[in-house]
């Protein structure tokens, strides 16, 4: 008899046990997913915007700057949730950001784990513990966030750091934003053409500036003011950093050419392209400068091949589907800079993990005659990129302009799409443009160098 008492006393006491720790499990559970579900539910910024509702554009066309990122970072009190595996930073305007503890110990910012002279992380992956946990945490006298490690490593980390780096949706969304400036103005043939002076470019921190937000933003930017003369464009190359070379040379020369090596270097109507698909990494900016125009004939066009994409993409999603996942063939030979043979294959528009437009591959003259699809999906192909190419070329969705001497426009060479009305060829070269390339690694760079000079004067 005490035999079968003893157990039922001990499972008693094991249920009450387990029923404690379980709702003391489900309390820290349900404040995981309060704070996780409330960091995914703060309003985030739109992505796309539609033609009629530019907030940054000046009549000028040019895109008015950022401004800096404000945010209060005094903390309240900080403590650890879920078996120490999440620090949670209560701050003093009543909002909650939660840490995962692998991810502090991984961004450790003592001596030890990072140099501070290269900005870079010393700690080697092979030396993380990746079921690290906090053993203790808490506030220096400096509002400081202090935790000592499981491995009793120690680190501390500035209220402003880690407000920055808040893994709430909203917050993420802005600091991606401030880094990568994606979100873009989509325009037809209303555009405003964004319009600066050369100089200022070169002379004033805030005209550059607001040059590339505007280049980034907009996709395409005219400066006017430059000489008529070859050489300008390492100006802009030496502002932003440095051009690309290419096997056309770091500048080449647009006009009209015996034995011509490119279409572009005739006087025939060129139809719209992007520049360099032939190559796996395109040039991500187009710079053309004008040194001499024809009277008659010679007019530029662009359109924003991202906008078109989403038309097409709304109109015929079928037509979107097959320029999104077939690869097209590309192909280049010749000699200029040097002899090339260059080939590569691309998909016309190329997606996102998300299903946004990245960058637009298509130049009508370097597409291949080698076509690897089968041969009963080739018509629907042809099919696909006609419709896209016809919205290209609605009179809705193009913008026409005229270069005079001195004219500089830089333009996404991922984005839009240009083209070129014939001009009448003469005894003399009539037409002259010279042109460059540059990546937007190097833009985007000297656009965050900028915008941290700029940002901080205000």
């Amino acid at each position: 008899m005490w035999t079968a008492v003893a157990k039922y006393l001990l499972r008693t006491k094991v249920h009450k046990d387990f029923k404690d720790l379980l709702q003391t499990k489900v309390h820290k559970d349900h404040k995981i997913q309060t704070l996780l579900q409330a960091h995914k539910s703060q309003q985030n910024y739109p992505r796309d915007f539609s033609l009629s509702r530019r907030p940054w554009q000046q009549a000028s066309g040019i895109v008015q700057p950022l401004q800096a990122l404000t945010m209060s970072a005094a903390i309240q009190k900080v403590e650890t949730l879920e078996e120490n595996q999440f620090v949670c930073v209560h701050w003093e305007d009543g909002s909650e950001s939660l840490y995962p503890s692998v991810w502090l110990r991984d961004n450790c910012q003592c001596p030890a784990c990072f140099l501070h002279s290269a900005k870079a992380r010393k700690l080697l992956l092979e030396d993380l513990d990746v079921n690290v946990t906090a053993k203790d945490v808490g506030l220096t006298e400096n509002k400081k966030v202090s935790i000592v490690w499981s491995d009793d490593h120690s680190s501390e980390f500035e209220a402003a750091w880690l407000k920055r780096r808040c893994f709430s949706e909203c917050a993420r969304t802005k600091v991606q934003e401030e880094l990568f400036l994606s979100e873009y103005q989509y325009w037809g043939s209303d555009l405003q053409l964004p319009t600066m002076t050369f100089e200022e470019v070169l002379h004033s921190d805030e005209h550059a500036y607001k040059w590339l937000v505007t280049l980034k933003k907009v996709g395409i930017v005219l400066l006017t003011g430059a000489a008529s003369r070859q050489g300008e464009l390492l100006k802009l190359g030496q502002r932003i950093g440095f051009l690309r070379l290419t096997f056309y040379g770091p500048t080449w020369q647009v006009q009209d050419k015996v034995d011509a090596n490119n279409v572009a270097y005739t006087t025939e109507k060129l139809s719209f392209h992007t520049d360099y698909p032939v190559l796996q990494f395109p040039p991500g900016i187009q710079l053309l400068h004008c040194i001499k125009q024809t009277p008659t004939g010679g007019e530029s066009e662009v359109v924003d091949g991202f906008y078109v994409a989403n038309k097409l993409k709304q109109q015929n999603p079928q037509a979107f589907q097959i320029l999104t996942s077939t690869y097209v063939d590309f192909t280049d030979i010749g000699v200029d800079y040097c002899d090339f043979f260059m080939q590569s294959k691309q998909r016309i528009i190329e997606v996102d993990e998300k299903g946004q437009v990245v960058r637009i591959n298509l130049n009508n003259a370097t597409r291949d005659t080698i076509f690897d699809i089968p041969a009963e999906k080739v018509k629907s192909f042809y099919a696909a990129l006609k419709d896209y190419v016809d919205l290209l070329n609605s009179p809705d969705n193009k913008y026409s302009y005229k270069l005079k001497p001195g004219d500089v426009v830089v333009f996404d060479n991922w984005r839009l799409l240009h083209g070129r009305q014939s001009y009448q060829a003469g005894t003399e070269v009539s037409r002259h443009l010279e042109g460059a390339y540059a990546d937007w690694d190097v833009v985007m760079s000297r656009l965050r160098i900028l915008q941290k000079k700029v940002l901080s004067r205000k």
